[in-house]
């Protein structure tokens, strides 16, 4: 019989699914007899005992019956589906898969989710969350995972996470955010997305009303559209969100806010409107989702409180992540719960993944607890704030009046309009440029309502001030070819 074997694994195995697919394939019947261990052993170039444990793994399954004596033979009852020309295709088309709403929406969000694929390979990318390279920081990660795996338990971790690492967090919100939370207020997430699903399962209903920013951060829009919440936005202008414009019919069930540092304008939330906010939450029994995604980086600005800290009415769930101070691929995060929400994330954490890694948790403990972490954010500070100046002075020298760079002390990247480019010259512009080799981006996919103008969400950690004032000179090549477009 003809067997192809896929070089898969060991021989055995091969062997078995060869012969697995033919008997499923209605080439060997029901009751009809395999070759024999030593024939298939020649034909094949095989052992004899691989072709026995071939064997003994499909009686195993229940496919063939071993007779004494005898032989093997195809079992009785196993499954066949015979070939014919019209035989139906191997595999379903995707468009004739009838999926769950939530499916559905959550394949038409992802489409979207990634904006810097389409720039991948090129010399100069400004995409914003790119991780900013730190040869110290490495060598002491994998020093602390070294040390976490030798002593780590390997049991299911605690699903609100270990209680080390929420010691270590509590203690640096303290120090660094002015956050007075014990413990027990924190959750150990998978990243910032985790933390939007988590309260999507456990505060919204589909249907429900979520109020974000606009424009805002489009991976906290595109989880809460999978879940089928209705979206409304808030504008947003030089003192971050306009809160005398929030809804007023009680009808909102949760918020997203970025009041330190505003994504993608960079604007920074004013105290009284910090406290106007906390008052519209707490009359209308809305929850606020503070998403606090860079916070440890300012520049020539001192921080304002976090507003989680000024909750008194227990209405702000916190979010940080450790995913951009240190890099994309670490997904740990945390959030800082009011007591009456606590258990019920728990929950749901526990349920989806049962808790986050607990090797990479107890390697974030002992990070943050040696002052690496810190040391390392000192450092990170004075880089960006060097590549922040390269970026600005470039844009400066090599743009001039083309680009309004918005104002903003913080973060790592920076919002540049383009007030005399049209939303079409504008997309021309990221196609010329890269062209030349330099990914830039546009803030519209950020935004629920169409811009009045154009804007670049420009990202600066990933690259020298060299490179950096390199890419911005490729730039500028291109804003006179497209404004004569």
């Amino acid at each position: 019989m003809f067997l192809q074997l896929d070089d898969d694994g060991p021989r055995y195995l091969q062997l078995a699914r060869a012969l697995k697919q033919a008997i499923l394939d209605g080439r060997c019947a029901p009751g009809s007899r395999l070759p024999a261990t030593r024939t298939l052993s020649r034909e094949l170039d095989i052992s004899r005992n691989t072709a026995l444990a071939a064997y003994a793994q499909l009686a195993d399954e229940g496919l063939i019956d071993g007779r004494p004596g005898s032989g093997c033979y195809v079992a009785a009852f196993a499954a066949t589906r015979k070939r014919s020309a019209a035989a139906a295709p191997a595999h379903t088309p995707a468009r004739a898969i009838a999926l769950s709403r939530r499916g559905r929406r959550m394949q038409q969000v992802y489409d979207r989710a990634i904006p810097g694929r389409q720039h991948r390979g090129l010399r100069y990318n400004l995409q914003y969350g790119l991780p900013m390279t730190n040869p110290q920081l490495a060598s002491a990660w994998r020093s602390a995972l070294n040390q976490a795996a030798a002593h780590v338990q390997t049991d299911y971790p605690d699903p609100q996470g270990l209680p080390e690492l929420r010691v270590q967090v509590c203690e640096y919100l303290a120090r660094r955010r002015g956050i007075a939370a014990a413990p027990d207020d924190v959750l150990i997430v998978n990243g910032t997305q985790q933390a939007f699903a988590l309260a999507a399962d456990v505060l919204l209903d589909a249907g429900d009303r979520l109020l974000l920013e606009d424009p805002h951060y489009q991976g906290a829009r595109q989880v809460f559209a999978a879940r089928g919440a209705v979206i409304r936005t808030c504008r947003v202008d030089g003192d971050g969100l306009v809160v005398d414009a929030l809804p007023r019919d009680g009808r909102t069930r949760l918020a997203v806010v970025t009041p330190s540092h505003q994504f993608p304008t960079g604007a920074v939330l004013s105290l009284p409107r910090r406290m106007q906010l906390l008052d519209w939450a707490q009359q209308r029994r809305c929850w606020l989702i503070e998403d606090d995604y860079d916070g440890e980086f300012r520049f020539g600005a001192r921080p304002l409180a976090a507003l989680k800290s000024l909750d008194r009415a227990g209405r702000v769930l916190y979010v940080g992540s450790f995913s951009k101070v240190i890099f994309p691929a670490l997904r740990l995060g945390y959030m800082v719960l009011p007591p009456g929400l606590r258990d019920a994330f728990v929950a749901a954490k526990w349920l989806t993944d049962r808790g986050s890694t607990a090797i990479e948790q107890s390697a974030l403990a002992l990070l943050i607890g040696s002052g690496a972490f810190e040391r390392h954010l000192r450092r990170a500070a004075n880089t960006l704030r060097a590549r922040r100046a390269a970026l600005l002075g470039a844009l400066r020298r090599y743009a001039g009046d083309a680009v309004e760079v918005a104002d903003s002390s913080a973060g790592m990247h920076i919002l540049a309009w383009l007030p005399r480019t049209s939303h079409a010259q504008a997309q021309a512009l990221v196609d010329m440029a890269r062209a030349r080799g330099v990914g830039i981006y546009l803030v519209a996919p950020y935004c629920h309502k169409p811009l009045r103008r154009p804007g670049l969400l420009l990202g600066y950690a990933d690259l020298p001030p060299a490179d950096l004032q390199a890419a911005v000179r490729l730039l500028a090549e291109c804003l006179p070819r497209i404004a004569q477009s």
